[in-house]
């Protein structure tokens, strides 16, 4: 069978366009990570703010990937990262592997 209206294209020119355009928002501004007990029943919240960029998806796709590491849940609310429980240590850990120097 042939390959009718079929196009193959390589996309590692788009990657790294998009890759360095991460880079460079990331190290704009100081970040910000604390740890709050006020509300949610008493629950302890890791919130990290002002991570240099306003774009939601580049926010959401860095708040899957930090959930994953974490093994824990987390939201986004007004660009600003909430993660559940005392996740600090390991926030930061993982800031560092994704190359965010402002901690």
């Amino acid at each position: 069978m042939g390959k009718k209206n079929w196009i193959e294209f390589d996309n590692e020119e788009n990657k790294y366009k998009e890759k360095s355009k991460l880079e460079n928002s990331y190290r704009s501004s100081k970040i910000r990570i604390s740890k709050q007990k006020k509300g949610k029943k008493g629950k302890t919240i890791t919130f990290i703010r002002d991570l240099g960029t306003e774009d939601e998806i580049q926010l959401k796709h860095l708040l899957k990937k930090i959930k994953v590491f974490c093994g824990t849940g987390g939201i986004l609310i007004d660009n600003n990262i909430q993660l559940q429980g005392d996740m600090v240590t390991k926030s930061i850990e993982f800031l560092r592997k994704e190359g965010f120097q402002n901690l």
